[in-house]
């Protein structure tokens, strides 16, 4: 990127403090000796994605900067730390002068994973040293005996064909005087190996291959680089299997040092032709391991298998350590779950093997992880590990893309607790470079129903911004010429079409993540620049909709999954009843309407009303197909009504109607949902915001089938794909398709932080510039606590019932933000009653009641509203 943007938080113990001006200045030197650019006084509120004008930044340089701001009183603060970017390649193809490398088995059949490797000299001090480095399939790069870097499963999953990143290590200090030697294992990973239902390997390509450039640095100012290039050598490797779903088989016995020449044959590489202009800089942060896990148990299930069980369903792989004779062999199996009976289960993982199986060297203990794949699993199978088994020995460790976390949620229901718990390990799960849509079975791609279901809790729970960012511009590079989406991104039609053939792409609900995820991206970060990015993609996208079929209004065409997994379904169907065609023109409006909101952000004015008259255009014909002429909505599922009041398709008859028989419907069913993928993202939000509050309290506090806590109360710690993936009798979904972390219906995160707790953002001051706390408190709640850390710092809401009718609400606002709180069940007089200090009556702007709620406006700062509620019955006024 050669327009590099700062983001910076303030810190103020004063309230109400916003900034008014601000200075950036860079240098080449730590120290700022020289100043390289500064940017001046700059009379702005802006601080976040600051973009550096004027100024070109040259590749490879580290350039280090520092910040100070002044507020609305201009005092002026000190200067930031210095912190330093670096630049890459900036995208320049010409840059890359290494060529292409591979290794070719002379066994065809051999599938083990090769290394590379290089020798070279430095004779004189160094001041730095850079890799750049990416590959077709996976690398693990060495220098001198030592793994480079933390990051796992480089150089990620992209769209291969058009998209492919690279990375950049800092190996200053690992370099050495005289000899050096530098390798790389390659792995087959998600080019190569299994992929989807794909019976073969190599989706994308045959021969894995690595291109690297190591630039050095000298202290007297000159340069040399180390290319990978046809002076390389190979060699097998102890890996001697590595695939994403089938696992890892890996031979002590053939470990070789770098330096080892004795005991491995190397073999010049092969140059390989293969584009380099496709390469682009790492967007997302990278997959590492961000958590360790020690097993609670070691059972012995009824068929007499040793299983350990690591407590939580998680994703990455087992480290262990065993001593033994040379030559044997152990296996580690994984599973999420025991059956009914208590027996290793692995029916749901279809064609994934998950297995590991290591061979001992000998001659003392030896410790072992995996390289080039990772499991699904809570239980592992031990098979031919010693009779005593030492849980010390054996460690779960956690891999995802690194995502800083962002939001906590408590509250009083430790059900609710472990539902939250649930929710936020399911995105740990499938949060693994691309959003996939599970992590177990022979499946894990990158769904784009799920993402847009998931995108907002997602962004509620850890800072998506970088991982959309990459995940989005693939879905663009993947996105047909017509406009159509894929149903997964990275795409795979060329090789796993079979049963939907050439419609294997475009399903509403699903395509429509090319709209809703920018724009949710959007809402919660401020970042304009990636819905400019992805703005012609969403109008192509409509565009496609609306090029359907004989009516341009109405989308009622082509293949659609529907309210997927819906419980209203016909037996033996995955499709809920509502109507297709009701679904699909129902997402079609929305977003029309959310481009519309885009091309208003982006200044595009002709735009903006073009696309404020088709949406007016497809409501018209909504209500024409799918409303009676008495106003009632003629598809009598919740999830219809759940859309058609979400989407704002309804005139106010109708409206009031659906509101009325939604209540009914949940009623019909005992209070119980039957919503299925499509639906259950908006029916808790849906029913709060039109008077059905506490029914959603009804709906999450549950514990029988269907519902969330139902999952809970089966010993869940990860959200499933199915209401019942394990029956009230013990019995299980089918195994082709029972997912025990499959995150869709873990959308209901976003109800707990956006209603429950509070937080909402503000579209038109994105980013949580502005800052809206609405706490809405419920039956069975007492207590919640939650906090977000935004692009401008924490905010923060906190609700607790008092007696005698008594709510104390907290709230915090970073600096640099405004905001508004709603009190529930509050009026100006309890609030004044209450103990508010006088020097902040200023903040109290003016007063909105709304069946007794008050509206307050705030400045930054922490704030605590302790009153009594005037609703004398049981219970607190909520909207």
């Amino acid at each position: 990127m050669k327009s590099p943007r700062l983001s910076w938080q303030l810190q103020s113990d004063q309230r109400n403090c916003v900034q008014s001006a601000y200075q950036i200045q860079l240098s080449l030197t730590e120290g700022h000796e020289q100043i390289e650019w500064d940017s001046g006084k700059v009379s702005s509120d802006q601080s976040i994605y600051v973009e550096l004008n004027h100024w070109l930044p040259q590749a490879r340089n580290r350039y280090f900067y520092r910040i100070r701001a002044w507020d609305a009183a201009g005092e002026q603060s000190a200067w930031s730390e210095t912190a330093f970017f670096e630049m890459g390649l900036m995208d320049d193809t010409n840059a890359w002068q290494a060529n292409w490398i591979t290794s070719r088995p002379i066994d065809e059949h051999d599938s083990s994973c090769p290394r590379l490797r290089t020798t070279f000299e430095l004779e004189q001090p160094i001041a730095s040293a850079r890799i750049y480095v990416t590959a077709l399939g996976l690398y693990e790069l060495h220098l001198n005996n030592k793994r480079v870097g933390q990051d796992y499963f480089t150089p990620g999953w992209t769209s291969y064909g058009k998209r492919l990143q690279y990375q950049v290590y800092d190996v200053t200090n690992l370099l050495q005087a005289g000899n050096n030697i530098l390798g790389a294992y390659l792995g087959d990973g998600w080019y190569k190996g299994h992929l989807g239902w794909n019976k073969e390997q190599k989706i994308f390509g045959a021969e894995a291959a690595l291109l690297l450039e190591l630039h050095i640095h000298y202290a007297d100012g000159s340069e040399q680089r180390i290319l990978s290039n046809e002076d390389w050598t190979t060699a097998s490797s102890a890996i001697r299997m590595s695939d994403i779903y089938m696992g890892e088989t890996y031979d002590a016995r053939m470990e070789a040092d770098w330096t080892d020449t004795s005991s491995t044959i190397w073999a010049p590489v092969e140059r390989l032709e293969y584009t380099k202009e496709i390469i682009v800089a790492q967007e997302n942060v990278p997959v590492t391991k961000v958590q360790e896990l020690k097993p609670i148990a070691l059972l012995t299930t009824p068929q007499g298998e040793r299983v350990l069980d690591m407590g939580q369903n998680m994703v990455g792989w087992v480290k262990f350590s065993i001593q033994g004779e040379p030559g044997h062999t152990v296996e580690l199996r994984h599973a999420e779950i025991l059956d009914h009976e208590g027996n290793f289960y692995v029916d749901n993982l279809r064609g994934a093997a998950q297995c590991i199986q290591y061979t001992l060297k000998g001659g003392g203990t030896e410790t072992y992880e995996p390289h080039f794949t990772f499991q699904g699993f809570r239980y592992v199978k031990l098979i031919g590990f010693p009779e005593a088994v030492d849980l010390d020995r054996f460690t779960g460790v956690v891999l995802h893309s690194n995502m800083e976390r962002t939001g906590d949620f408590k509250c009083s229901s430790p059900l609710v607790n472990q539902l939250h718990h649930n929710i936020l390990w399911g995105q740990k799960g499938n949060f693994l470079d691309v959003p996939t849509d599970c992590p177990q079975r022979d499946e894990r791609l990158g769904w784009t129903g799920d993402a847009q279901m998931f995108v907002r809790t997602a962004s509620y729970l850890m800072n998506t911004g970088p991982f959309f960012t990459k995940w989005l511009r693939d879905l663009r590079a993947d996105q047909g010429e017509d406009g159509g989406i894929p149903f997964f991104v990275p795409d795979l039609r060329s090789s796993t079409s079979e049963g939907w053939g050439d419609t294997n792409h475009s399903s509403a609900a699903w395509g429509d993540a090319a709209v809703i995820c920018p724009w949710t991206i959007y809402e919660m970060y401020g970042d304009v620049r990636l819905l400019a990015e992805q703005y012609e993609s969403m109008k192509s996208w409509v565009q496609y909709i609306h090029e359907q079929g004989s009516n341009p209004y109405l989308w009622n065409t082509g293949f659609h999954f529907g309210d997927w997994l819906g419980l209203d379904s016909k037996p033996d169907s995955y499709i809920g009843a509502t109507d297709k065609d009701f679904v699909a023109t129902a997402f079609y409006a929305y977003s029309v309407s959310l481009v519309q909101k885009t091309a208003v952000v982006l200044g595009q004015d002709g735009d903006a009303a073009y696309y404020d008259k088709l949406h007016d255009n497809i409501v018209a014909a909504f209500r024409e197909e799918f409303v009676t002429p008495a106003g009632k909505i003629a598809v009598p599922t919740q999830t219809a009504h759940v859309l058609a009041l979400h989407f704002d398709l309804l005139d106010s008859t109708a409206r009031k109607r659906a509101i009325d028989q939604l209540g009914k419907l949940v009623a019909e069913s005992g209070n119980h949902l039957t919503t299925g993928f499509v639906g259950t993202p908006y029916l808790n939000p849906v029913l709060s915001d039109t008077g059905h509050h506490d029914l959603a309290y009804t709906l999450l506090f549950q514990e029988d089938y269907p519902s969330w806590l139902y999952q809970v109360t089966q010993g869940a710690t990860t959200v499933w794909e199915h209401w019942d993936g394990i029956r009230e009798d013990g019995s299980l979904w089918s195994a082709d398709m029972n997912s025990f972390n499959h995150y869709a219906y873990g959308a209901i995160g976003e109800w707990l932080y956006r209603y429950v707790a509070g937080i909402r953002s503000d579209e038109q001051h994105p980013g949580f510039h502005v800052v809206h706390i609405e706490p809405e408190p419920g039956p069975g709640m007492e207590w919640v606590e939650a906090s977000l850390d935004t692009m401008y710092g924490r905010v923060a809401s906190s609700w607790y019932r008092r007696e005698n009718k008594g709510m104390e609400v907290h709230v915090t606002i970073p600096a640099n933000a405004t905001g508004t709180v709603v009190l529930p069940g509050a009026d100006l007089q309890t609030i004044l009653e209450s103990g508010l200090p006088l020097n902040e009556v200023p903040y109290i702007q003016g007063v909105q009641t709304i069946e007794s709620l008050v509206k307050i406006e705030l400045g930054s700062g922490s704030y605590q509203f302790t009153y009594k509620c005037v609703e004398e019955s049981d219970g607190v006024i909520v909207k």
